[in-house]
Formats: C-alpha cells, sequence, structure tokens
C-alpha cells in the first residue's frame, strides 16, 4: 500500500498529497471548492451526523467516538474497499476540518484503513 495521510483541509495543498479527499460531513466553512483542490467529496464515510454531533470534537469523548466510528464503518465496506484500492496506487490524503489533529475522524479511519488486509 503506498501512503495514507491526514491533512487539515485549510492547509496548502501540495504535489505529494496525491488522492485528496474530504472526509467531513459538512463542508469546511471558508474554504472555495477551487482552494480545497479535491479529487472527492465523501459525505458516507463521515461519522453519522449524530455521532458527530455527540462527539462535538471533546477530546474527552475521542475514546467512545472512536469505538461508534468503528462500528459505523463496518457498513461502509464500498467505500473502505473505494479508499484501500486509490492508496494501493499512489498517496492517499484524508482530509477534515477539525481544529485538533489528534482527535478527529481522518486519525480514526486512516488507522481502519491501514489495518485492513
Amino acid at each position: 500500500m503506498e501512503k495514507i495521510k491526514i491533512k487539515r483541509i485549510y492547509d496548502e495543498p501540495s504535489d505529494d498529497d496525491g488522492y485528496r479527499i474530504l472526509v467531513d460531513r459538512l463542508w469546511p466553512r471558508g474554504v472555495s471548492k477551487d482552494d480545497a483542490k479535491l479529487n472527492d467529496w465523501d459525505k458516507e464515510i463521515a461519522p453519522s451526523s449524530e455521532l458527530r454531533k455527540w462527539f462535538d470534537h471533546k477530546e474527552e469523548r475521542f475514546e467512545e467516538f472512536s469505538k461508534r466510528y468503528r462500528e459505523e464503518l463496518k457498513d461502509k465496506e464500498n467505500e473502505l474497499s473505494k479508499l484501500q484500492g486509490i492508496a494501493k496506487k499512489k498517496t492517499l490524503t484524508l482530509l477534515y476540518a477539525a481544529k485538533n489533529f489528534e482527535i478527529n475522524q481522518a486519525v480514526v479511519l486512516k488507522e481502519v484503513l491501514s489495518n485492513r488486509k
């Protein structure tokens, strides 16, 4: 497998990003579609609205959020396979809007993709 990266959508796109996919359910504030330089926006792979609202990016909820999000991802086989297929061919950059780069859905998604066989 090639490389899977995570990056804030607010960070400058770079040539080594490869395939850039937004993994948020909502479009990030203040980012134009042109500036985002996306290859794809997959709302379906993002956490459900209910889970996203419950989590609210609170650090003390991240462990439980991770567990619940992994459960949701079990029903997203098509999306996971698509991303895994891309990552086998080129760098895959998972883009997210959250301010905290350690506690967000892209961190969980990267780990899930990296551990798939």
